[in-house]
């Protein structure tokens, strides 16, 4: 299509534009969240599990939902709705020692969707993520899940989760000794 008004030509071009910064944003939230969850945390000066949540939580909105859905995640992972279960949600996995403890977890996410609503103020984004996990006793696993999230970019300008969905692909048990050298902290982030 070719604008030849050039007042014309400026609004689709300002609204292609805010298109592609909303996708951007919720990249960002999405990346930022899976970076937030990965063992040992890459984010440097974060001093326990319990800033770590503060972190992830500083990325979903008042109203959101996390659930695990499908035949295998609504048992293992169920509904929080609204900011303070989701919370809670996150307490269970980190707020409490794990025995035996979770080591090396790393989150690879691919085959991205990204669709902004035509008021730019809200979107939704579909993932395939995968994720090693090694545990202290060696018992090691590979997940897969598919993510299907809501993001609204709330009235601070900032976008947010506003829906967090995950659905099972495969969970398949790795070998012991899969991974022969990994870090017992990161110091990627350190200045």
């Amino acid at each position: 299509m070719t604008l030849t008004d050039p007042q014309t030509a400026i609004a689709a071009l300002t609204a292609r534009v805010a298109i592609l910064e909303a996708e951007a944003e919720v990249r960002r939230v999405q990346a930022r969240y899976m970076f937030l969850c990965d063992t040992p945390l890459p984010e440097y000066g974060v001093g326990d599990d319990a800033e770590r949540i503060d972190r992830i939580m500083e990325l979903f909105a008042e109203e959101a939902v996390w659930e695990g859905v499908g035949e295998y995640y609504d048992s293992q992972f169920g509904r929080a709705e609204g900011k303070a279960a989701v919370r809670r949600h996150f307490e269970g996995f980190w707020g409490q020692k794990q025995d035996p403890a979770l080591i090396l977890n790393c989150h690879y996410l691919t085959s991205e969707q990204i669709h902004v609503a035509p008021d730019g103020l809200t979107a939704e984004g579909q993932w395939v993520h995968m994720q090693p996990w090694l545990f202290s006793d060696g018992k090691a696993l590979l997940r897969s899940s598919r993510l299907n999230n809501g993001f609204r970019k709330c009235a601070d300008g900032v976008w947010r989760f506003t829906r967090n969905r995950t659905e099972n692909v495969f969970v398949a048990p790795l070998p012991a000794t899969w991974a022969s050298d990994y870090p017992s902290a990161s110091v990627l982030m350190k200045p």
